[in-house]
């Protein structure tokens, strides 16, 4: 089963300065681990740059100026304490949020059925006006609107599986009944939105928030008790993935305890609701995970979830 794999080179240069934890490193982890282990079945493609009319379907133009106006000629500028510009990170940003859209113009095409889009930044903290935790702009959100947009395709579902809460991607969503927005997060953690009683205007967000320490056993149960149903339920005609490898044992941001194998089985599920549902339209976005060893192996396990075979 072909999964279509969208990078660019510019992932890897967005500049975050020493120590900080969204760094190149992480593209470089999962390129090599990618190099080494060949996986059959994945087509490369290069991620395009987003147009400013994919960008101002969810932000607004004053947001998409800021923060293409502010890139530094040298050196790093911050958006807030934790997000930074650099020489590059506009290339970044447009690429990241492009490959989504291009992910969704392919799988809806029919020229492949799933599709993976490996760039940095994350998005999924982005708000309609805000730059925040580590994110320009919402790379997720971009996609969804390009699918409505660009494709007339409605009923469209977001499970955001990242240690922290998409608040950028809720905010986005919270009062549109045509976008059903899911995740499962640690709490108390940054950014502390995602209390299980935010559930949305029309009822179309579903948080489960989940203590620290929590690990497979529990994990999957939240999942296959209040995630899948609520897909299953909703029939999305496109299932999008916040992609976040950061609830991982191993991550220095947080204290859940999945294992890669939770990675390859979430994968391997949500291909089959997409296949009840949505002709298997599956496009996946790399959100965090912050220790390039356990991001590049857990990259690696949902890959081969997302080419799962029907029988």
């Amino acid at each position: 089963m072909t999964v279509l794999f969208y990078s660019h080179a510019s992932a890897a240069v967005h500049d975050t300065g020493p120590g900080h934890p969204e760094a190149p490193a992480r593209i470089r982890a999962i390129q090599s681990a990618l190099d080494e282990a060949r996986p059959k079945g994945l087509e490369r493609r290069t991620a395009p740059e987003a147009t400013r009319d994919q960008l101002t379907h969810v932000h607004t133009e004053r947001h998409v100026e800021h923060i293409l106006s502010n890139i530094p000629a040298t050196g790093l500028r911050q958006v807030d304490g934790e997000t930074i510009l650099s020489v590059g990170s506009d290339q970044a940003a447009l690429r990241g949020a492009g490959a989504v859209c291009a992910a969704v113009d392919a799988v809806i095409a029919g020229e492949a059925l799933r599709a993976f889009c490996c760039m940095r930044p994350p998005g999924h903290h982005a708000e309609p006006e805000q730059a925040m935790g580590f994110c320009l702009f919402n790379n997720v959100a971009v996609g969804a609107m390009q699918a409505r947009y660009g494709h007339g395709i409605g009923r469209i579902a977001i499970f955001d599986f990242d240690v922290h809460h998409g608040n950028g991607t809720q905010a986005m969503f919270w009062d549109d009944p045509e976008t059903l927005y899911l995740s499962t997060h640690q709490m108390p953690l940054y950014p502390g939105t995602g209390a299980r009683s935010e559930s949305g205007v029309r009822g179309n967000v579903v948080n489960r928030p989940c203590p620290p320490g929590t690990g497979s056993a529990a994990w999957r149960k939240v999942v296959e008790h209040d995630i899948l149903p609520r897909i299953d339920a909703f029939a999305p005609k496109l299932l999008l993935i916040s992609a976040g490898f950061d609830a991982h044992r191993d991550d220095p941001l947080a204290q859940m305890e999945l294992v890669e194998d939770d990675y390859l089985w979430v994968g391997e599920r949500l291909v089959e609701l997409a296949e009840r549902h949505g002709d298997a339209r599956v496009v996946s976005v790399l959100e965090g995970g912050y220790s390039p060893p356990a991001l590049a192996a857990s990259v690696l396990a949902h890959l081969e979830g997302l080419s799962l075979r029907s029988d």
